[in-house]
């Protein structure tokens, strides 16, 4: 697709998955073979939150994801730490230039090595704008092992632009759609629960409405609670609408 037949794309599909697929495709033309999409809602002073919230899209192995993401190895990547503080797109070369400079953390270097243990060593992280305090989303667009990152340098001066919108745009799309984290998700009456909550209505209203027993509501209620692993249902209700869960259309 061309920049515009995509964009006309990403306005009208209704899935994740749909929107991810064509992304991965989109960016290999580009020679971007390997993507890391993480969105955050939770983030404090101190921390991304709890990984399990996040929202993240890949394509890369699940090796990768062990060591990165689930070892906790991403809270002390570099191009993350220039992803907090900025804006915009930045090249890999900065990785680089930290190594010869001889400025990274052991902890940086730990991050440096695996990366280079996985190939992925050239490449572009995006970093998109936040509307709140506590919310940051960004991808890391991987090139293939051997690819120069001079060689990427050179044809993002030249396809950057178009490069930075596409990713700007899927990550707005992105805010928009449903979104199941592993084990999170809710079953179709526990979402309707929550959603006569959200509506303002009382248990005994919501066990009117759906044609069920006080102590039935109560029982989706605590599973919902649990599912989303939060004390209450105020904090069920909020998480579900971060995640698009609330009052999604049935496919």
């Amino acid at each position: 697709m061309n920049l515009r037949e995509y964009l006309h794309f990403l306005s009208y599909t209704k899935t994740l998955e749909e929107l991810w697929d064509a992304h991965c495709r989109q960016m290999e033309k580009y020679g971007f073979v390997r993507l890391l999409y993480g969105h955050t809602q939770y983030r404090t002073e101190t921390s991304l939150g709890d990984p399990e919230d996040f929202v993240i899209l890949t394509n890369h192995c699940q090796e990768y994801l062990d060591g990165f993401l689930h070892s906790g190895l991403y809270f002390h990547a570099p191009m993350l730490k220039w992803a907090l503080k900025h804006e915009g797109a930045a090249s890999w070369r900065l990785i680089g230039e930290m190594m010869a400079s001889n400025v990274m953390t052991s902890q940086e270097r730990k991050v440096y090595e695996f990366n280079k243990s996985m190939g992925v060593t050239s490449g572009y992280t995006v970093s998109f704008n936040s509307v709140s305090m506590r919310s940051k989303g960004a991808i890391s667009l991987c090139a293939e092992n051997d690819t120069p990152q001079d060689e990427l340098d050179a044809m993002w001066e030249e396809h950057g632009q178009d490069i930075l919108l596409m990713n700007n745009m899927a990550h707005l799309k992105i805010l928009t759609l449903p979104y199941n984290a592993p084990n999170r998700s809710l079953t179709k009456r526990q979402r309707e629960a929550l959603q006569w909550v959200g509506d303002g209505k009382t248990t005994q209203d919501i066990a009117l409405l759906m044609g069920l027993t006080p102590a039935t509501v109560e029982k989706h209620l605590r599973l919902a609670r649990e599912a989303l692993s939060v004390e209450t249902t105020a904090q069920a209700v909020l998480k579900a609408s971060l995640h698009n869960q609330m009052f999604v259309m049935e496919r």
